[in-house]
């Protein structure tokens, strides 16, 4: 397979992995799926023990921030109140496989990913939420509004965080 066309599949497989995670929330089975597209990206990735050490380190920071965000109050999980859901931490593992392919563009400059961050960040956890059940107890513009001021910070991070794989 070409170059473009893996950026493509890793990107195609996110969106589906993505979907079965949030749709996950309420049918597990589905996260079968979400499995089922974290391992063909790594099917076809030549160095998997890096890779996994990179996905673990990116996501590991991800569970970090949605735990707090969690017990903040930005979200609520009905009747989860100390652990992210099984299918949001799959949701993690899905993103950071995506950002030394299909997001690689957004590396540099750091304001591209910032930029990325802010806009795509609240934009998918407000679909997640709705497809998802997950409540929003600050409201929907407050909580959209901290989310794009993180995840400006979140996406040039991941991307360092996933470059260090490289070092």
């Amino acid at each position: 397979m070409s170059g473009q066309g893996r950026l493509f599949l890793n990107a195609g497989l996110f969106q589906l992995g993505w979907f079965a995670c949030v749709l996950g929330a309420h049918r597990p089975w589905l996260l079968l799926i979400a499995i089922a597209c974290l391992a063909l990206h790594l099917f076809w990735v030549a160095d998997t023990f890096n890779e996994w050490r990179n996905l673990l380190r990116v996501a590991a920071c991800g569970w970090v921030l949605d735990s707090a965000l969690l017990h903040l109050g930005l979200f609520d999980f009905s009747g989860s109140t100390f652990v992210l859901p099984f299918w949001l931490a799959l949701v993690w593992l899905l993103f950071a496989s995506t950002l030394a392919y299909s997001l690689k563009w957004t590396r540099r400059p750091w304001w591209m990913s910032s930029l990325l961050g802010a806009v795509a960040g609240p934009l998918s956890y407000w679909g997640g939420a709705k497809l998802a059940g997950v409540g929003m107890p600050l409201g929907l513009w407050p909580s959209l509004l901290v989310l794009a001021l993180i995840w400006a910070i979140v996406m040039p991070a991941a991307h360092g965080l996933a470059a260090q794989q490289a070092r």
